[in-house]
């Protein structure tokens, strides 16, 4: 389910887990970027933000040469903390911030997901279900001003973290698109290098900027054997590997961040992957990227692994939340005051 429960240190530490994070321009005022960011899977309706933790956005700013893979230095850190029944953000000028309970808004048939990579067939059905609808998640909402905030920047890398707060500040957990760490690293059973490895939670720790070298390889090899696994799902390979067995998807993957354009218009829908797809083709991007709210992602995303868009849309047979965000701040959907019991193992 997205980033939900994304290794053992968030199912020990469920209020460090991030289960999204969503990146797009304002639809209210132009100009400024929102950032959302969840934690803790199932939040009960009084669930409150844990002030043992940072809740950061890092945000680099991107050219058409490192878009995809460069190496960028200049950084904008956004950190919040939760300050007795309040958090704020530690850089507040130009900065609006919502914190509380919130409508869990992403939207997937996890089930039949994980049917799909345990059988080795496509056990998507249309209609489907969302898994266990109607969940809270706690949310963190900013809405910067680009201007006074990123020194003008428009064309941004979004990662957000939870760490640990205080003197030695540990990184618990690192989010930028969704499904990495659950559908793509987290599938042992393909992977000929290092199959009883249990690989989220070295990712986790990992900076999203600057990976190691010490664990690159094992992400590699998870990574070129999962892509492979999912495109050959509709029975012909759209991602033919390179002379050294390398997925050409897996360096893309590893540069773990959302893209997004402030400067273009809001989009709703279909401006997921839109700036790297282009980016891949050599063109120039139409939309402003990122994440939205009321995005059907999961299809995108399927759609884009399995033939690369050379086919039909891979539908998991969800197309919409059964409560949408909306488009006035702070956007996500009021909190289900009954939520769904979460499974035993939470």
């Amino acid at each position: 389910m997205s980033d939900h429960i994304s290794g053992p240190r968030a199912l020990a530490e469920p209020i460090a887990d991030i289960t999204d994070v969503y990146a797009f321009p304002s639809p209210e005022n132009p100009g400024h970027l929102v950032l959302v960011v969840n934690t803790l899977p199932f939040a009960s309706p009084d669930a409150r933000h844990s002030d043992g933790l940072i809740y950061r956005f890092r945000i680099r700013p991107l050219t058409p040469e490192t878009l995809l893979y460069g190496h960028v230095e200049q950084e904008f850190v956004l950190d919040c903390v939760a300050d007795g029944d309040q958090v704020v953000c530690r850089t507040s000028d130009g900065v609006r911030l919502f914190a509380g309970v919130r409508w869990d808004p992403f939207m997937l048939d996890a089930p039949a997901a994980l049917k799909t990579v345990a059988s080795g067939q496509l056990a998507f059905t249309d209609p489907s279900s969302i898994y266990l609808d109607g969940k809270n998640v706690l949310s963190i909402v900013l809405e910067v001003d680009c201007d006074r905030v990123l020194g003008g920047h428009r064309l941004v890398a979004v990662v957000a973290e939870t760490l640990t707060r205080g003197r030695l500040n540990v990184r618990i957990e690192r989010t930028g698109r969704p499904e990495v760490k659950n559908l793509l690293l987290g599938p042992k059973q393909f992977d000929p290098v290092n199959r009883d490895l249990e690989i989220r939670d070295l990712y986790n720790m990992e900076d999203a900027y600057h990976l190691a070298d010490g664990y690159a390889g094992a992400f590699r090899a998870r990574l070129n054997a999962n892509l492979a696994f999912w495109d050959e799902l509709d029975g012909k390979v759209d991602w033919p590997a390179g002379p050294a067995g390398d997925h050409p998807l897996t360096e893309l993957i590893l540069a773990d961040r959302l893209v997004v354009d402030a400067g273009r218009p809001y989009q709703e829908s279909g401006s997921f992957l839109e700036i790297e797809r282009a980016a891949l083709a050599g063109a120039p991007h139409r939309t402003c990227g990122g994440r939205a709210l009321n995005d059907d992602v999961m299809d995108t995303l399927f759609t884009f692994l399995i033939n690369a868009g050379n086919g039909p849309v891979i539908r998991d047979g969800v197309d919409h939340s059964t409560r949408p965000a909306s488009a006035v701040f702070p956007y996500l959907a009021d909190p289900n005051p009954d939520p769904p019991t979460p499974p035993p193992h939470h």
